[in-house]
């Protein structure tokens, strides 16, 4: 690896850098950039990775959940060598008010079998495990090096310039994989800042804890793991939600919600995130754990609608970079390694021809849109879109089902035909009957 300054470590990985042209450089060492430098090299390609952190994972967060088959599309049985901390046998989802939760979930011994379906894992050491694979593919990883624009020659990007000294690297094709504030696909003029609406802020905590209490707290057999997404009070009105997910000693914890609504309300997110553990529902499960990790990262939001152009003349965009989320299903590492499995399509497709143009390398984006990826992400936008500005699918529904929940389960000596009539008087006089059709009629269309 090579140091800020491009002073080289042992394995002289300087030597072969300088002066040297590549197929392909790579910019960020997260999911999809590692998951593409990976694919190149095994075909033969001569590829760099250029990370800005210190080392693979030390700049990327996600919640913490990461699916198998997708994974395994890059490395088969990669479960078996990686990382990772425990398979998710159980999801459940909980809807808050300030003093009750509704919950609903799903639990089957199936995914606690292989092949198993997903697993919780901490980046830090997945990235730097995927990482090595790359380079033991034939990757050239550089690290603490920033990528601070595009080359052009003839109006063709034909590299990167970084921060160091000499530093400019030189290929046929750029991967932008620099993350949801993607820098390089900005110098390429593929986007400008995106709107508040366009990206959500999260916050998570690691929170040590040993074994035998999150497989007590959470119900779980010896190294099975659990997911808790939390919505309702959660994010105090704001569109998005929290988490809790177990790993091997420790849980990851986080909230989030969109960048605008944060401003709107004017709310901290470290101040969010402390009223979050602090709720009744949720302050038992992390009792006696200790913070080792906190983190804040933006994510994403909105769906195909906010997608940017995602390729040009010598370069192609990809994961987060390319806008690709999915948080209603919690689904953006395996869009990303899907979108690094395209590129790299594409661009093997490309060579064969020597041809490196936007006409060649739109054939990326017809790949996506024949793919599930642009499929849900347009479905997405649909759901994004409705919900956003609609605080009263977090704050006056979950009341109400609350207080219905709370009138038919009370015990006391009152009809149940009148207990009905309660909850429909309690509903009616908080939203009128031709609001209620909406509401559903939007959530139908926006869910499907």
């Amino acid at each position: 690896m090579m140091n800020g300054n491009g002073a080289p470590h042992d394995d002289g990985v300087a030597d072969k850098v300088a002066g040297e042209k590549f197929d392909v450089v790579v910019v960020g060492a997260g999911l999809a950039g590692t998951a593409a430098a990976y694919l190149l090299a095994t075909a033969g390609l001569s590829v760099v990775c250029i990370e800005r952190g210190d080392e693979p994972g030390t700049k990327n967060m996600m919640g913490g959940i990461l699916y198998r088959q997708p994974t395994e599309k890059i490395i088969p049985g990669w479960w078996r060598d990686a990382p990772v901390e425990r398979p998710i046998v159980e999801e459940r989802m909980w809807l808050l008010t300030a003093d009750s939760m509704l919950q609903a979930g799903f639990k089957s011994n199936r995914y606690a079998e292989e092949p198993f379906n997903a697993f919780s894992v901490l980046r830090v050491k997945f990235d730097k495990w995927f990482a090595e694979k790359a380079v033991a593919a034939g990757a050239i990883l550089i690290t603490s090096t920033v990528v601070e624009d595009v080359i052009r020659e003839n109006g063709r990007i034909v590299g990167v310039k970084t921060g160091r000294p000499d530093g400019d690297v030189r290929a046929d094709v750029v991967i932008a994989a620099d993350g949801v504030n993607s820098l390089l696909s900005k110098k390429a003029g593929l986007h400008g800042e995106r709107a508040p609406n366009q990206v959500a802020l999260a916050t998570k905590e690691v929170i040590s804890m040993s074994r035998e209490k999150i497989e007590d707290r959470f119900l779980l057999n010896a190294n099975e793991g659990a997911t808790i997404e939390i919505f309702g009070d959660s994010t105090m009105g704001m569109l998005g939600y929290g988490f809790i997910y177990t790993n091997r000693d420790s849980l990851s914890v986080g909230v989030g919600a969109l960048l605008s609504d944060f401003i709107k309300k004017k709310v901290n997110p470290n101040d969010l995130m402390e009223r979050f553990k602090a709720h009744p529902m949720l302050k038992k499960l992390l009792e006696g754990g200790e913070s080792k990790e906190y983190m804040a990262h933006l994510i994403p939001e909105g769906g195909a609608s906010s997608m940017p152009p995602v390729y040009t003349d010598g370069m192609l965009v990809v994961g987060d970079a390319a806008g690709m989320s999915n948080a209603i299903y919690r689904e953006g590492s395996n869009l990303a390694l899907a979108s690094a499995k395209l590129a790299v399509q594409t661009i093997l497709e490309a060579r064969e021809r020597n041809d490196f143009s936007a006409r060649s390398l739109s054939r990326y984006k017809a790949l996506l849109d024949d793919s599930f990826i642009m499929k849900d992400l347009q479905m997405y936008s649909r759901t994004s879109g409705y919900f956003q500005g609609k605080s009263e699918f977090f704050e006056l529904y979950p009341e109400l089902l609350v207080q219905a929940a709370h009138e038919l389960l009370t015990v006391d000596s009152v009809p149940k035909r009148d207990k009905q009539r309660r909850i429909l008087r309690q509903l009616l006089g908080q939203r009128a009957p031709w609001d209620l059709v909406k509401d559903s009629l939007g959530v139908l269309r926006a869910l499907t």
